[in-house]
């Protein structure tokens, strides 16, 4: 077994140690207590041992905040993988303690921070979200902090980009708030009200979320000339909400929808107006 010196104490979780000539981060529950430099470590009391590119972020991190606050993103990383069957990118530790860290600090505060995008986060991240949702029950149970669920959607979107191929966060909310603002044009224009939870709403989202990324990719979504007809007499207040949302989005975000494109997404409009 490799014996494992400490170089630094980041705290009374978390040490530096050199394993095979390379300078790693140990983290385990009591692994640098009652330590100093170069005490052996007991390997028996390590959880996670790793290498991460922004390692002098996290140990900065480590030693900024409370180590409670690190343990329980540990500990909402470990659910995560484990909900999702899948590993997370190594740099969620950085930002997703940092973000939780000071969410505690400001729910502490009273402060409290709107998420805009909740609706269609509960949508289009779902697994992520239910992630979100155990995180704040997680935090209640150790820490005697109540969030709210606006708090579950922020860790949704951290916990998405993280995942493999999962993006960025800014792209991440920028598609998002994209979407949001199709939405927002819908009811203005139709002057109703939207319950979260209908299926049809749902099924809008989630229909917008594809055809935007088809476009990013010219994948054109074809449909029979002649039903296309059929749908623009037929369905024709939503045939033209789905021309206003076809030019705010080109107007606003730069992204163009065929007219194909339109004919799916009125129907889609048609079913949310009869669900109203």
């Amino acid at each position: 077994m490799t014996i494992l010196r400490i170089n630094k104490i980041l705290n009374n979780n978390a040490v530096v140690v050199t394993d095979e000539n390379e300078e790693k981060i140990a983290i385990g529950a009591g692994v640098g207590f009652n330590k100093g430099k170069n005490d052996l470590v007991n390997p028996k009391k390590i959880e996670k041992l790793f290498v991460l590119s922004g390692n002098e972020q996290l140990q900065q991190l480590l030693i900024r905040i409370p180590e409670e606050h690190f343990m329980i993103t540990e500990a909402i990383i470990a659910f995560a993988e484990k909900y999702l069957e899948t590993k997370l990118n190594d740099h969620i530790r950085i930002v997703l303690a940092d973000h939780i860290s000071f969410a505690i600090d400001r729910e502490e505060k009273g402060i409290q921070l709107k998420n805009k995008l909740l609706p269609e986060i509960k949508i289009l991240y779902k697994s992520e979200y239910e992630i979100g949702l155990w995180a704040i029950r997680y935090i209640k149970e150790k820490l005697k902090v109540e969030m709210p669920r606006d708090e579950a959607g922020f860790i949704a979107l951290h916990i998405h980009t993280a995942k493999i191929q999962g993006g960025d966060l800014h792209e991440t909310v920028r598609q998002t708030n994209i979407l949001k603002n199709m939405i927002d044009t819908i009811k203005e224009y139709l002057k109703i009200s939207i319950v979260e939870d209908d299926i049809a709403y749902e099924r809008l989202i989630t229909h917008l979320r594809f055809a935007i990324t088809r476009s990013k990719h010219n994948e054109l979504h074809t449909m029979d000339e002649d039903m296309f007809e059929m749908i623009k007499s037929k369905f024709v207040d939503s045939y033209h909400c789905a021309i206003e949302v076809a030019k705010e989005l080109s107007f606003t975000h730069h992204i163009h929808l065929p007219e194909s494109e339109l004919g799916y997404i009125t129907l889609h409009i048609e079913r949310l107006r009869k669900s109203n």
